[in-house]
């Protein structure tokens, strides 16, 4: 019988083998039972998007050099190695993809999920980045006004710096948000931001062109403010994900699941974390405790198939049964005792 006994069900596959997609709320979802890990195939679809958007990049840079080389305009020079190195944060990001790929070990029992994070991290201090170095530069303006030079130059490559980074924002951002990647996201709202800063070098240089001086510093502390927002945005879901927070409608949707699962009589605990861009979960739930120990495993195998159909970015849950009588956390604690030459305390 299960009475007194707790069934641990976390395999990483059910013991059939399907393949099969759904159609859900969050949009479509779909997994091959003991054949692929899921987050192989999400870490590959990250990866192809990092190499096509830092193509992007690389093209939208050529083309402003290109405008440079013509114009010979050193202001514009330096614009066009910063976008460069822009491109570069993309690395960092690269390689915790390709890390996220490596199986857990004896050091690292939850594998390498956690650096995807780490790479977030630091692009949101490279926006931040962004942000001081615009503002920096809009208040020296407001005191060293300028006079713009080559103006059909900072047009064209504010044009092309504009346009290719918010298609490579966009596209990052899109996938990120498919595979449930925040790094991703946050390195398309770096794009973004990039893509904002040509278009306030456009906007005032038009500006000081038409005879107001005062636009070009005004719209890039208009920009500093945009991008500041975003560095909020970002580090938000990034700096959640570090300290295990996840949107408390994951929960809800979770004890929905189990709610609708036969067999479950109860739900103790529910935890849920992200390990770079899949979330792991854990659940205790009740049963009867007229259950053999074989039906409380069938029973823990049905809410882990329920979890992974249910909930998107979901990689793996492990599942604890109860017997109803003896359910949660608070029942597998040793009673308070005392040991020779010790307080009292319990485990």
């Amino acid at each position: 019988m299960a009475d007194q006994r707790t069934i641990h069900h976390s395999d990483h596959g059910h013991d059939h083998d399907h393949d099969h997609q759904h159609e859900r709320g969050h949009g479509r979802h779909g997994h091959a039972h003991g054949a692929i890990d899921p987050s192989i195939l999400t870490t590959q679809r990250g990866i192809w998007a990092i190499k096509w958007s830092f193509a992007g990049l690389f093209v939208t840079a050529i083309l402003q050099v290109l405008v440079v080389l013509i114009s010979g305009s050193v202001a514009l020079l330096a614009d066009t190695i910063h976008n460069f190195g822009d491109a570069a944060t993309a690395v960092p990001l690269w390689i915790a993809f390709r890390l996220a790929r490596l199986k857990p070990n004896k050091r690292f029992t939850y594998g390498y999920g956690r650096v995807e994070d780490l790479a977030g991290v630091a692009i949101v201090l490279t926006i931040l980045a962004s942000a001081i170095i615009a503002g920096w530069q809009s208040v020296d303006r407001f005191l060293h006004p300028q006079a713009v030079k080559h103006l059909w130059a900072v047009v064209a490559a504010s044009v092309v710096g504009c346009i290719g980074n918010e298609a490579v924002a966009q596209f990052r951002i899109r996938v990120g948000r498919e595979i449930g990647s925040a790094a991703l996201i946050a390195d398309g709202y770096h794009a973004r931001v990039d893509g904002l800063t040509s278009l306030a070098v456009l906007v005032g240089a038009l500006g000081v062109w038409l005879g107001f001086p005062l636009a070009d510093p005004v719209i890039g502390l208009v920009i500093t403010v945009a991008i500041l927002k975003i560095v909020w945005d970002s580090s938000k879901s990034i700096f959640s994900r570090l300290i295990d927070g996840v949107d408390p409608e994951v929960v809800d949707e979770i004890r929905h699941a189990l709610n609708h699962t036969p067999g479950v009589l109860d739900i103790s605990e529910v935890r849920v974390r992200w390990l770079g861009h899949r979330l792991h979960a854990e659940v205790n739930v009740a049963v009867s405790p007229e259950l053999s120990v074989e039906k409380g495993h069938e029973t823990a195998k049905d809410v882990r198939h329920k979890l992974l159909h249910q909930l998107r970015y979901l990689s793996n849950a492990t599942v604890h049964i109860d017997p109803e009588t003896a359910s949660g956390e608070s029942f597998h604690r040793i009673e308070a005792h005392e040991h020779d030459d010790l307080p009292a305390h319990s485990h």
